[in-house]
């Protein structure tokens, strides 16, 4: 059969069919010849740029943390150079046993480990921050996809004496609590970068060039004394210890700077170890936690009525029947004291005394006071979680609630307050901003609060406390005239008062010439005994006479004969 007979083929094609598909032939080669010329000549830098992506990196340069240093210069802080391994899923095409021994090498889970690596992510971290002895294992195993690089985690030499001043970083290198976080804008630096040149392993084969050089942190050097604040912290672990207590806190100021010498909390955690920490490790309680201050309260009251000319430092107070109502509620003394003189009344801390003392003034005086002396308002220092207090306004106030604030019940207060506070006292009659850095320069003077005169007649009160006769012999130091307070206040739970305790010592000395402030609080005293004069007293005599002799502080009065007896103390009331 011929092919010219065929039905089919006999049929005539149209022409514009053909023409038709010849057509779209060439504009389907236009179009690629223009994608191409566009490309390659409009759009050069997106072909470059695609393939510079597949060889070519920034890599990022780490920048060292500035240290945190000490008044004398001794290392708080330090970042330490660490390894950190990472990986890109794509390339880490592991067997079973790589996978098995990287996780040895690692500390970590198998399953952990694989799930990693089968990451659709360009890059992951396998585990941050490891020793570099583990890395170079780690390296000599030589597994594809899997990659170092260097980092650096911060180092605390001092451990748990300083964590909660210091504070710590996270795995980022970012400060997170305390000094770190307070002053992370001057501590961390600015990473730099480079550009280099990786094969399809991911190893390194040329460095092509630098884009940004890194610029290291600045140090900062605190107003801590590494000595003071070794002593402090020492001391009250002792006296928690001792008196079973449930948390303690203790400040040293200096006097004429209002530096920050030692601050210490317990409980407290090591900020090189934080795999088991809870809130009440972390918590900086000197300035997070606030307490009924109770009668380190008193001479301020004092201080007032003075000020104001309502009374002198000899004026006679009855205290008799040793109790006192206003309204329905009746204010106590523990001891029926009768006639006392002003400074009397701060001697034996009458209840009564104080309370009369107070309720002979306006209470906005009262308010005022409190208010210059930083009560009610944070001290802004930069510390996470920093509380101002409780200072209600004064309108609000009824009679009791005046007569009760005289004893420092009714208000509440963190323990820095309280010590700057009774800077008022040891200065003269001024406050100064408190400073967690060291000064070259001090102060030249401070916010007037008291005249110098009520200052020093205060200050002749508070060492009347520490003699026989006051309720804190036991803060005497051998070798300086110490003054200061105890303070007693049952705590507040669910609005109302139980049987629980917060004691407390505020001092200074010497007295003759003061130069630190010495702020104690022991949280729920439970090993027999829970005044303050019992209880924090002590804490305050062994951390002042050690800070004393740390800094050279000429003695200023006759040192105790060996073997001379204990004074106890007269009961505190409450």
């Amino acid at each position: 059969m011929r092919f010219s007979s065929s039905p089919v083929l006999s049929q005539a094609v149209p022409a514009w069919r053909s023409r038709f598909v010849l057509l779209m032939l060439l504009l389907g080669f236009a179009t690629l010849a223009g994608r191409t010329i566009y490309l390659q000549g409009f759009r050069n830098d997106f072909l470059r740029g695609k393939g510079e992506a597949r060889y070519e990196r920034v890599l990022e340069i780490s920048s060292t943390r500035g240290r945190i240093l000490d008044r004398h210069g001794d290392v708080l802080a330090v970042s330490t150079p660490v390894k950190s391994i990472w990986a890109i899923p794509e390339d880490a095409r592991l067997q079973p046993a790589d996978v098995r021994q990287l996780a040895r090498l690692l500390e970590m889970d198998v399953r952990e480990l694989d799930r990693r690596l089968a990451s659709d992510k360009d890059f992951v971290y396998i585990k941050r921050q490891i020793s570099p002895e583990v890395a170079e294992q780690v390296e000599a195993l030589k597994l594809p996809g899997i990659h170092e690089q260097q980092e650096y985690r911060r180092y605390y030499p001092s451990g748990d004496v300083t964590s909660h001043v210091l504070g710590f970083t996270g795995v980022e290198d970012a400060g997170q609590e305390g000094v770190e976080l307070a002053f992370n804008s001057l501590l961390v630096g600015k990473p730099g970068s480079r550009r280099v040149i990786r094969d399809r392993r991911g190893n390194i084969v040329e460095d092509v060039e630098s884009i940004r050089a890194p610029l290291d942190g600045k140090d900062v050097t605190l107003a801590l004394d590494s000595k003071i604040q070794y002593l402090a912290y020492s001391n009250l672990r002792q006296a928690i210890e001792q008196n079973r207590a449930r948390a303690g806190g203790i400040v040293v100021l200096d006097v004429r700077t209002g530096e920050v010498l030692a601050l210490a909390n317990l409980p407290t955690y090591n900020p090189n170890n934080r795999e088991h920490l809870t809130g009440g490790q972390l918590r900086n309680r000197a300035f997070t936690d606030t307490f009924e201050p109770g009668s380190t309260l008193k001479p301020f009251t004092a201080a007032l009525a003075l000020e104001k000319g309502h009374y002198r430092y000899d004026t006679v107070i009855q205290t008799a029947p040793g109790r006192m109502s206003i309204g329905p509620a009746v204010i106590h003394d523990a001891h029926l004291h009768g006639a006392l003189t002003v400074a009397q009344v701060i001697q034996k801390s009458s209840n009564v005394g104080a309370a009369k003392i107070a309720l002979s003034m306006p209470p906005e005086l009262m308010w005022d006071m409190f208010d210059s002396l930083g009560f009610g308002t944070p001290l802004k220092l930069g510390f996470p979680g920093e509380v101002g207090g409780r200072l209600r306004p004064w309108k609000k106030w009824q009679p009791i609630e005046q007569a009760t604030m005289a004893y420092g019940h009714g208000i509440s207060v963190t323990l820095i307050q309280l010590a700057r506070a009774y800077l008022a006292f040891a200065r003269d009659g001024d406050l100064v901003p408190l400073s967690l850095l060291r000064l070259d320069t001090p102060p030249i003077s401070g916010k007037p609060v008291f005249s110098a005169q009520t200052a020093k007649e205060v200050r002749s009160m508070l060492e009347m406390v520490v003699e026989p006769g006051g309720t804190a012999p036991k803060a005497r130091v051998p070798g300086y005239r110490t003054a200061g307070k105890t303070g007693t206040a049952h705590k507040l739970e669910g609005g109302a008062y139980v049987n629980k305790y917060v004691a407390s010592f505020v001092g200074l000395a010497p007295a003759s010439d003061p130069r630190l402030v010495v702020a104690v609080m022991i949280d729920e005293p439970t090993g027999g005994s829970y005044y303050g004069g019992d209880v924090a007293a002590p804490v305050f005599s062994r951390v002042m006479a050690g800070a004393l002799r740390t800094l050279g502080i000429p003695f200023d009065a006759p040192q105790k004969p060996a073997g001379t007896p204990e004074i106890p103390a007269a009961p505190e009331e409450m």
